[in-house]
């Protein structure tokens, strides 16, 4: 009988499931139990007040949007990383970094001061009447931010594991740059492109520190869910913030399932 690197199956997954229990569900629990106090009207009153929706389509319509830019120039930027050499390729490629370590608030700072009217790139913008800092812009530029090297990073295993005679073949066979591209590599590419787009969308829904700063917090205009949180737990309405928690967790949660849907049919479609 071959021997097994973890101390058997039922002990490990006792441990898995224990820790998942104590760290992931007990606190969605508690946040499930904790807004049911206010049953089903309070529920629905509280997350259908307009401040609330205003938010909520803000959140997810600026941190889809956001996703699906880093996505479209993560590509380009993994790509000229992997296939190219150039000058400056290794700070460049720490730079991609920079979002996983810079605090968040510092990020937000950063941001602001760049896209304010008087900032360095705000005074460039104010001419032609574009207004990032304090807007609903500038969430946007704050998400995009924080997301970036998610997709960048899980690109660049990938991509620098790809076969190039797959691409070579394909060249022989009279295939165009662009149709080498999208029938030979883009399927390869969209599984590992749409995990990068799922975790860019994560960060960027739940993202609080950098969003603040550039905001600006004008309700129903620049207001981010988790800021109406952070504020319903202020005035201590606990219940309020746990009930819009939860449709915050739920909405996450069902746009994190389809891209997982979405992820396994694109594999099942490159195997073809």
């Amino acid at each position: 009988m071959a021997r097994r690197v973890l101390p058997g199956f039922g002990l490990s997954l006792g441990y898995t499931l224990a820790y998942l229990g104590l760290i992931v569900f007990l606190p969605l629990a508690a946040l499930a139990v904790k807004a049911s106090g206010i049953g089903m009207a309070g529920l629905w009153k509280t997350i259908s007040a307009p401040p609330v929706l205003a938010a909520l389509r803000l959140s997810f319509g600026a941190a889809l949007l956001s996703a699906v830019i880093n996505a479209a120039v993560g590509l380009l930027v993994a790509w000229v990383l992997v296939r190219y050499t150039f000058p400056g390729r290794r700070l460049v490629d720490a730079l991609v970094d920079l979002p996983f370590a810079l605090p968040t608030a510092v990020a937000g700072i950063a941001l602001t001061a760049l896209y304010a009217p008087n900032g360095w790139i705000g005074s460039w913008l104010a001419p032609f009447g574009i207004k990032v800092a304090f807007t609903s812009l500038g969430v946007l530029v704050a998400m995009i931010f924080v997301g970036f090297p998610f997709v960048v990073r899980t690109l660049q295993p990938v991509l620098e594991a790809l076969d190039r005679d797959v691409e070579e073949a394909a060249t022989s066979l009279g295939a165009s740059r662009l149709q080498t591209f999208v029938r030979v590599l883009f399927p390869l590419l969209l599984p590992a492109l749409l995990t990068g787009f799922a975790l860019a969308l994560a960060r960027a829904v739940g993202e609080y520190g950098s969003v603040i700063f550039i905001a600006g917090n004008i309700p129903m205009k620049s207001e981010i869910l988790p800021l109406v949180i952070v504020k319903q737990l202020e005035q201590f309405k606990y219940a309020d913030a746990a009930a819009v928690g939860v449709v915050m967790l739920v909405l996450s949660f069902l746009l994190l399932l389809a891209i997982s849907l979405l992820q396994r049919w694109s594999r099942r479609w490159a195997e073809r």
